[in-house]
């Protein structure tokens, strides 16, 4: 019987075993990813916060904070453009966390010079401890959230031009409790969306993922920092 041949059989049992081990490889690749995902991700909050720290001492970064702002953007769309290019990638992504902790370091110092450090600790506190935990959910939970990225990408485009009129025009504090409100609702949605992705692989490369939860982290940070300072204020 052919079932029972001997060939048969053991061609069977190495076609499984080829199977088996492609599984174990894209299993040990995809572990890899992840694991260099957030090392680099670890190492632009180390960068930022080194970023941050030294900017309170440079006076001039507040001067010319627009065009720092700038630059962060034009490093994202360098990042992009660098992603499959070993050396220039990493020094294009620690080169952003760098600069966006010295645009941090504007609104940090402001914190800290008014003798409100314990604001910005609170909000790193909150901040780490949200971060954990959401990230702990996105990995065990059956729930599927990175289809939630056209609607994230939305509501950040509308968040964005809320700021930007309220900064330039209304100067409603209240409307900004508002965004930042939202924000904070937004960017821990991103961390969902973005860890799952990292999870399944769905960046092209560590330095994708690493920069997704960068940025969640810094806007969710942010948004609390501002919450906090504002509800803080005796004014």
């Amino acid at each position: 019987m052919g079932l029972y041949d001997r060939d048969y059989v053991k061609n069977n049992t190495v076609a499984s075993e080829h199977v088996e081990s492609g599984v174990e490889s894209q299993s040990s690749d995809l572990a890899t990813f992840i694991k260099q995902t957030y090392q680099l991700f670890a190492g632009s909050l180390l960068v930022g916060a080194a970023g941050a720290y030294v900017g309170m001492g440079i006076p001039a970064i507040r001067e010319y904070y627009w065009g720092f702002v700038i630059l962060e953007f034009a490093l994202i769309f360098g990042i992009g453009f660098a992603r499959k290019k070993p050396g220039l990638n990493l020094a294009m992504l620690f080169a952003f966390a760098l600069v966006s902790g010295l645009t941090m370091s504007v609104m940090v110092g402001h914190f800290v010079s008014a003798g409100a450090g314990g604001v910005v600790a609170n909000a790193l506190i909150l901040t780490t401890v949200a971060f954990g935990g959401l990230s702990m959910f996105a990995m065990n939970t059956k729930r599927d959230f990175t289809t939630m990225g056209k609607f994230l990408f939305i509501t950040l485009i509308v968040i964005v031009v809320a700021g930007l009129l309220n900064v330039f025009w209304l100067h409603n504090p209240w409307m900004q409790v508002g965004i930042a409100s939202v924000s904070a609702i937004l960017f821990s949605a991103f961390i969902l969306y973005d860890t799952q992705n990292i999870i399944q692989g769905n960046y092209g490369h560590p330095v994708d993922g690493a920069l997704a939860l960068y940025l969640d982290f810094i806007n969710l940070f942010t948004s609390l920092l501002q919450i906090l300072g504002i509800f803080g204020n005796d004014e």
